[in-house]
C-alpha cells in the first residue's frame, strides 16, 4: 500500500524501518571502505621521514667523498637538493654531485650536473669550477686516434669556452695546456685518413686532410708532416708549384725537421727546388709556431 494511504502510526513504523536500514547499509558500507584502506589497520604506523639539518646533510655528503663512496655521497647531496631547493646549500649540493661523478668516474652524469649548476647559478664564484668539471669529463672521454673523436671536438669547445669566459680564473692555465692536447689529438686523427687516402693513391682526398691540419691545426706537432705529405701528394698529381710551396714553407719553419729532409729530397727527384709561390693557399694560410711572420724569417 502506500505510504500516504498508510495511518498516522504505520507510517511512522515504516519511517523509523527504512531509517534503520539505511544505517545498517551505511555502517556495513563503512566497514567495506574501512577494509579497503591501509590507513585503517592500526598496525600501520606512517613512515615519518626526520628532517635533517641542511649541514649536516652537506658534512655526511662530504665524508661519504672522503671514503670515497661516490654512490653515497650522490645520495646524500640529492637529497640536500631536493629538502633545501632554491637554497644555497642547494647550489652546493649540485656542485658537490658533478664532483662526485667526475671522482666516480660517471662523467656523464658529471656532464649532466655541471650543465645543471650553469644554468641555475651563471654568475655565482663557482660557475668557472662547474665549467671545468664540464671540460675535463669530456677530455676524459677522448679516445685514441683510430677511433670518432666527436668526444674530442666537445671536451675542445668546452675547454674554449673556460678560457673564453673564465680567461682569469684558477682552471684557465691547465684548460690552455689541454686544449693544445685535444687539438693535437683532432690533428692526429687528419692525419691518419690522410695518410690512407695516399696510400690508396686518391691524392686529392689526401690534400683535403693535410690541409685541415695545416689550416686548423699548425701549432700542433702535425704541422711538419702535414707539409711534407702536401708535397707528396701535390707531386703526384704533377702540381710542383704547390709541391714546391709546401716544401718551401716547412723549410722555413722547421729547417733540422726529418720531414724537410724527406720533401727536399723528393722534390729534387722530381728535378726542382723548393720555392715559395706567394699566391699560394700554404703561402696565405700558413704561420710560424711561434708567432713570426713566415716571410720574415724567410729573409
Amino acid at each position: 500500500m502506500p505510504l500516504a494511504l498508510l495511518p498516522r502510526g504505520a507510517k511512522v513504523a515504516v519511517l523509523r524501518a527504512a531509517l534503520l536500514a539505511g544505517c545498517g547499509l551505511a555502517l556495513a558500507g563503512c566497514d567495506t571502505l574501512d577494509s579497503l584502506n591501509p590507513f585503517a589497520d592500526p598496525k600501520y604506523k606512517p613512515e615519518v621521514v626526520p628532517d635533517v639539518p641542511a649541514d649536516k646533510l652537506y658534512s655526511q655528503g662530504l665524508a661519504k667523498l672522503e671514503d670515497r663512496d661516490f654512490d653515497a655521497a650522490n645520495k646524500k647531496f640529492d637529497d640536500l637538493d631536493k629538502q633545501y631547493a632554491y637554497s644555497d646549500w642547494s647550489r652546493k649540493a649540485v656542485l658537490m654531485t658533478a664532483y662526485s661523478n667526475y671522482e666516480g668516474g660517471k662523467y656523464e652524469d658529471a656532464i649532466t650536473a655541471s650543465r645543471r649548476y650553469l644554468q641555475r647559478h651563471p654568475a655565482s664564484k663557482d660557475a668557472a669550477y662547474a665549467q671545468y668539471l664540464l671540460a675535463m669529463s669530456h677530455y676524459k672521454q677522448i679516445p685514441d686516434v683510430t677511433r670518432d673523436q666527436d668526444r674530442s671536438e666537445r671536451a675542445l669547445a668546452a675547454l674554449n669556452e673556460l678560457v673564453q669566459r673564465y680567461p682569469t680564473s684558477e682552471y684557465a692555465t691547465d684548460a690552455k695546456a689541454k686544449i693544445q692536447i685535444t687539438r693535437d689529438q683532432l690533428a692526429g686523427k687528419e692525419m691518419e685518413i690522410g695518410r690512407y687516402y695516399l696510400e690508396r693513391r686518391n691524392f686529392p682526398a689526401a690534400i683535403n686532410r693535410f690541409r685541415d691540419v695545416v689550416s686548423k691545426y699548425q701549432t700542433t706537432r702535425h704541422a711538419e708532416e702535414a707539409l711534407e705529405r702536401l708535397a707528396e701528394a701535390y707531386m703526384a698529381l704533377g702540381i710542383v708549384a704547390e709541391a714546391q710551396t709546401a716544401a718551401a714553407v716547412l723549410g722555413h719553419n722547421f729547417p733540422d725537421s726529418p720531414w724537410y729532409k724527406d720533401a727536399y729530397a723528393l722534390l729534387q727527384n722530381g728535378g726542382v727546388e723548393p720555392r715559395e709561390e706567394k699566391s699560394s693557399w700554404i703561402s696565405k694560410t700558413f704561420k710560424d709556431v711561434m708567432g713570426i711572420p713566415r716571410t720574415a724569417q724567410a729573409q
